[in-house]
């Protein structure tokens, strides 16, 4: 069965709406830079989101200003219709407190002629009666306009479960595939040699190689078996910074990208032994790391080095990619071939761990002996207990541990714990989420009822002590 397509959400309107305030609450992340500044977004930005355990994508745009002669404020335009044309919903975004404006009603004339489903969303209504907020702009003839604040967080629930009704079901525990085939996406910078490695492991030239940056321009998806395992290796577009990246078709690849690694079981991020293992890189993997993804880390183009050489580049990955420290590390070359079955070995191993099924009996047995070893802190003079732990999910693997204050653990705390079940369970290329849950008092707000007999010895004890 392949995976379904993830829903993606455009955020458009004239600058300084909030856009990219919105888009980061979506997100959760602080990826889109956000000033009282018209105009600060000129180029697409794409993002991940979850929503009541249902995934999707966001992609926040630079504002339309139809009135404007501006040449960068036209090329932000023309990538924000090229949003437009990839949106399976669009979220119009105006300001609540700036009210309707010339710009608005040119941009719903141009939204309106598209047909496309979307959704009037009046932003900055925080302090507000949404109904007053959203009144002006019923004239714009969009519906039913749904008022929030995206710097407050008001509002947005029911606005997504507006949304999101009626688009394909995305659970986040849900599996790309039930047939066994595991789903491996090859990812990295343009010419590190993605479509080589591809073709090697097919043993023979499938997708086209050639070293010009940006030969492969989509995601393709080819299936071989491997060891009496079945695969689907998805190799991807070359992901540049976004300031290198104008052309549109490019654009589109990196949405297809972003896509293979949240349906992909395994990530191989590829990175060149010859060239600087980059911000981008880092980023890159950043990314595949916060989506959960298991994750195997492949150092191509690494024959013919010399010793000094080889040991400089091992001392950049660990310098530059210290985050990664779960992930194993393949030094391989995509041409020769060599190092192509340790690289398999891992990918195997992290698939094995990502979809492991952890017992609440053994989980619970791990986080007893590692609280037994190291307690938690105590916080004004209580300690944090931990009483039982269990499995919240697979892909990737998900502990929710249960106890009083927990959320008042330390971060050096809670990467221990998640250090402790990684080695336990052996798991090897995932990055372990852990939830931690505070159970209520059951003792809490109820009203101790006394029996007469305890009535009786309470007055006789305050007899005694007002004589």
């Amino acid at each position: 069965m392949q995976a379904a397509k993830l829903p993606l959400l455009v955020l458009v309107g004239r600058p300084n709406v909030g856009k990219s305030t919105l888009f980061n609450r979506l997100t959760d992340t602080r990826d889109a830079l956000v000033a009282d500044l018209p105009g600060l977004t000129r180029d697409r930005q794409y993002g991940s989101a979850r929503f009541e355990n249902r995934r999707f994508m966001v992609v926040d745009t630079g504002g339309l200003m139809p009135e404007s002669r501006d040449p960068l404020a036209v090329l932000a335009e023309d990538q924000a219709r090229m949003a437009l044309e990839e949106a399976d919903r669009i979220l119009f975004v105006v300001d609540a407190q700036a009210g309707l404006t010339p710009s608005d009603a040119a941009i719903a004339r141009e939204l309106r002629k598209r047909g496309q489903e979307l959704t009037l969303v009046v932003n900055k209504a925080e302090g507000r009666d949404r109904d007053t907020a959203s009144a002006d702009f019923h004239a714009l003839g969009l519906g039913e306009p749904i008022a929030i604040s995206a710097e407050k967080g008001q509002g947005v629930p029911a606005l997504l479960r507006r949304v999101l009704d009626g688009l394909p079901v995305v659970e986040d525990d849900e599996l790309p595939d039930e047939d066994g085939t595991v789903r491996v996406a090859i990812v990295g910078r343009p010419n590190v040699g993605k479509s080589t490695l591809v073709n090697r492991l097919l043993g023979e030239d499938r997708l086209l190689a050639a070293d010009v940056p940006g030969t492969t321009r989509d995601a393709i998806s080819v299936d071989f078996d491997y060891d009496g395992r079945p695969y689907r290796l998805i190799d991807t577009a070359g992901v540049r910074r976004r300031a290198r990246v104008w052309e549109g078709v490019e654009k589109i690849s990196i949405v297809k990208t972003l896509q293979a690694i949240e349906q992909a079981h395994v990530v191989v991020a590829v990175v060149d032994a010859r060239a600087d293992i980059g911000e981008q890189d880092a980023r890159l993997m950043g990314l595949i790391a916060q989506r959960g993804r298991a994750m195997v880390l492949a150092v191509n183009k690494w024959d013919g080095l010399a010793g000094d050489v080889r040991e400089q580049v091992r001392y950049q990955v660990s310098l530059k990619l210290p985050f990664l420290d779960y992930a194993p590390t393949a030094f391989i070359s995509a041409r020769h071939g060599s190092g192509l079955g340790e690289l398999m070995d891992f990918v195997q191993q992290a698939y094995e761990s990502t979809m492991r099924e952890l017992s609440t009996g053994e989980v619970t047995r791990v986080l007893e002996q590692a609280v037994e070893s190291h307690q938690p802190p105590a916080v004004l003079g209580r300690r944090i207990k931990l009483r039982y732990a269990h499995q919240g999910g697979r892909n990737p693997p998900r502990i929710v541990v249960h106890g009083n204050q927990t959320e008042k653990l330390p971060a050096a705390y809670k990467r221990y714990l998640a250090n402790r079940f990684r080695d336990a369970f052996k798991l090897v290329g995932v990055p372990l989420l852990l939830s931690f849950k505070t159970g209520d008092n059951p003792y809490k707000g109820k009203k101790n009822v006394l029996s007469a007999r305890q009535i009786k010895k309470k007055r006789r004890l305050m007899s005694h002590v007002k004589r």
